[in-house]
């Protein structure tokens, strides 16, 4: 019989409190570890605990600045590889590089394939992530894939917050399949917004397919970067007679001028997540409302360590 030699759980600097509560939820400490750096930003890692024969968990999103935090997760667990560690985990609540899916254009890299194969080659045996931008990068991996969503949090949140008269709106074509799930579950309207890009983070012709007069309306997404996406779509659907226009999110990337403009918009709540950790501007914000997602994270953890089955968790 095998000897269980427990776990242990560490972190890079991405998203302290989220790896806090993470660690609340499991009822264990972080493990010890030092993330230094040279005068010229090259960063070092050296890890303070035994890890020999262990089952290790390290929690880091390559959230801003994101190729600093992705190359300090690639670090640790080449650092974790070396100390040998039995198997290592990678617990990455927003992967970064997930737009970066396909070819869109000549001579352009699949940059998320890249990033999966770094994460394989430093070491890690698994990933835990959530609420991958393309489902399909699971693929990209030679490794097992555990991609959560946030769907069990967000939706109890939405059936004690809005309770009639509810449309649920999907921002882009791209989204319909996540927002009829959202609806199904919700008994409630879907509606769509027919976006036209024309370039990285802009967003323009907002066309609404759909009834959302005298409705209240949350516009469903994975993720909000510069909320251009975001506030145009609430403001079609205002123009288009809804009373209310509410948005969620999971990923609140929230970078360049999201903030003001979600203050200077007709939404009147963003719902997000914290896979990514605010900034002060961000928490500061009256209309960003965070739910917390470490009590998945958590229990996936412990399913994943002791062999169980983590699709209950699955929606």
């Amino acid at each position: 019989m095998q000897q269980d030699n427990g776990y242990i759980v560490f972190a890079g600097n991405s998203n302290p409190i989220l790896a806090k509560a993470i660690c609340g939820y499991l009822k264990k400490n972080l493990g010890g570890a030092k993330v230094k750096r040279f005068s010229d930003g090259e960063i070092q890692i050296e890890i303070d605990e035994n890890v020999r024969s262990k089952d290790v968990f390290v929690i880091q999103s390559t959230s801003a600045p994101v190729n600093d935090n992705l190359v300090e997760l690639l670090l640790m667990i080449d650092a974790l590889k070396r100390s040998s560690a039995k198997r290592i985990t990678a617990v990455i609540p927003y992967f970064g590089y997930a737009r970066q899916d396909k070819k869109v254009a000549p001579r352009v890299p699949i940059s998320a394939k890249l990033v999966a194969d770094l994460l394989t080659t430093a070491g890690a045996n698994r990933i835990i992530t959530m609420d991958l931008h393309a489902g399909q990068i699971q693929g990209f991996f030679n490794i097992p894939v555990d991609n959560l969503f946030a769907a069990p949090v967000i939706i109890e949140y939405m059936r004690k917050a809005f309770t009639h008269d509810t449309i649920i709106v999907s921002p882009d074509a791209g989204g319909v399949e996540r927002a009829r799930a959202f609806a199904k579950r919700l008994d409630c309207g879907l509606a769509i917004i027919d976006k036209r890009r024309d370039a990285p983070n802009k967003a323009k012709a907002m066309a609404v397919i759909g009834n959302v007069s005298g409705k209240r309306v949350i516009i469903l997404d994975d993720m909000a970067d510069t909320a251009g996406t975001l506030t145009e779509a609430a403001k079609a659907l205002h123009e288009n007679g809804a009373s209310e226009v509410h948005a969620c999110c999971t990923h609140p990337v929230l970078s360049g001028p999201a903030i003001e403009r979600i203050n200077e918009s007709v939404l009147k709540t963003v719902v997000v997540t914290d896979t990514i950790q605010l900034s002060d501007k961000g928490r500061a914000c009256k209309k960003i409302k965070i739910l917390t997602i470490a009590d998945l994270f958590g229990e996936a953890i412990i399913r994943s360590h002791t062999g169980d089955s983590v699709t209950s968790l699955f929606i």
